[in-house]
């Protein structure tokens, strides 16, 4: 009898663990700086639904969008997923997402402008995370080698560009690695107070004198080699590899980046001071991208997957992550109140963070929702790289992107 009990209860326990919902929530680029905020999150979201059991899966970000789409076409999607909001649009757009339904209490939660950026056509496709303004990281000894001031970092686009090339000048190492692959250039147009699109949003405009100037700004730099000749094809990792390596003078980004600096150099590290990123008066913003949890098509459990993205991006977790992240900020209303946003510090976390915080009135996600978001933008990849490379003029370029979308639009 004793042994019949025993087996029992073995099995009702085998059955209860069979019984558990099976679900993954998949971030980008977070391993192995944030494993244990991450597994946190996972023992928690356990501990409030036991008949959940949940897994966390880290996905590099040039490999998020395939990823995602080969798993809805399977049918076997993750429950939440954590998207940018270029990605959102894209995504949105070839019917991979699904909308959400939130309370007014839960609309509250988060700032009306972050909650938006995840509102297309009116529906709610994803609940905003996590962003930070970018900023100016650069080398002190760097600087000093070309001759500049450590304490002086430059306060305008020109004068950065400027001292880019007196870096690549003085010491063969480049200066900068600017943020102009994809379709990083329609924000550039935005900061610098050009309008992409007519104020229908049904034309594209951005083939003035004025976009062609600040694209040839970048193309001549590049032609004489004083940006990196891989900026058009790895951007910002291939910018940070650079950094921490002690082969770039200054690094434009999120300051949660810097961390990653630290973790790969500590001495590159310690020569690091945090500026403001220059912004242009005529625009007055800073594009900042938002980060957000999104529901894919095809959940089997539409509701639970639901309450996970709420709880992923709650008050206290999104306050949590950014004392992990050191330089993150919340997009909800009660967490981004915490004074730890204001303390600073001498490391170049802190300055991070503190530099950033102080931008946040300007930051803005820019990404604009158009149709054939994917076709257009491939578009203006493309060409933007003909430009670069010298296939066309910087002119033709534009001409041919604007009458391209044009079309569509």
């Amino acid at each position: 009898m004793k042994k019949f009990l025993i087996t029992a209860a073995l099995f009702a326990a085998g059955t209860a663990a069979a019984q558990k919902t099976q679900m993954e929530f998949w971030t980008i680029s977070l391993a192995p700086l944030f494993n244990d905020e991450m597994n946190r999150l996972v023992t928690q979201f356990e501990k409030e639904n036991p008949n959940v059991e949940l897994k966390w899966v880290d996905v590099p970000a040039n490999a998020m969008e395939q990823k995602l789409l080969a798993a809805v076409a399977s049918g076997r999607p993750p429950a939440a997923v954590n998207l940018s909001s270029d990605m959102v649009v894209k995504l949105s757009e070839q019917g991979a997402l699904s909308p959400m339904t939130l309370t007014d209490a839960q609309k509250k939660l988060y700032f009306a402008n972050t909650l938006s950026t995840f509102t297309i056509d009116g529906k709610v496709v994803g609940v905003p995370w996590y962003w930070s303004p970018k900023v100016v990281a650069y080398n002190t000894d760097i600087f000093r080698k070309a001759g500049l001031d450590p304490n002086s970092p430059p306060r305008t686009i020109q004068t950065l560009m400027a001292a880019a090339r007196q870096i690549k000048d003085k010491t063969g190492m480049y200066g900068f690695m600017p943020n102009i692959n994809g379709i990083n250039m329609l924000y550039l147009f935005q900061e610098a107070g050009l309008p992409v699109l007519d104020k229908s949003g049904a034309k594209a405009v951005f083939n003035s004198a004025q976009h062609v100037a600040l694209v040839q700004q970048y193309v001549d730099l590049y032609k004489k080699g004083y940006i990196p000749e891989d900026t058009m094809r790895r951007g910002y990792t291939a910018a940070t590899e650079l950094y921490s390596a002690g082969k770039l003078g200054m690094l434009i980004t999120g300051p949660q980046f810097i961390l990653r600096v630290e973790n790969d150099n500590k001495d590159v590290y310690s020569k690091t001071k945090v500026a403001p990123y220059p912004i242009n008066i005529a625009g007055n913003v800073i594009h900042t991208g938002l980060m957000g949890f999104t529901v894919p098509k095809g959940v089997r459990d539409p509701a639970t997957a639901q309450k996970l993205a709420l709880f992923l991006t709650n008050d206290v977790n999104q306050l949590a992550f950014s004392k992990v992240t050191k330089t993150t900020f919340p997009s909800t209303v009660k967490a981004s109140t915490d004074k730890f946003f204001k303390q600073g510090g001498s490391d170049a976390v802190s300055q991070g963070r503190l530099v950033a915080s102080t931008e946040l009135k300007k930051a803005k996600d820019l990404t604009l929702v158009y149709p054939d978001a994917s076709k257009l933008n491939k578009v203006f990849k493309d060409n933007i790289e003909a430009a670069m490379a010298g296939t066309k003029t910087v002119k033709a370029a534009l001409d041919d992107i604007v009458k391209s979308w044009n079309a569509s639009l």
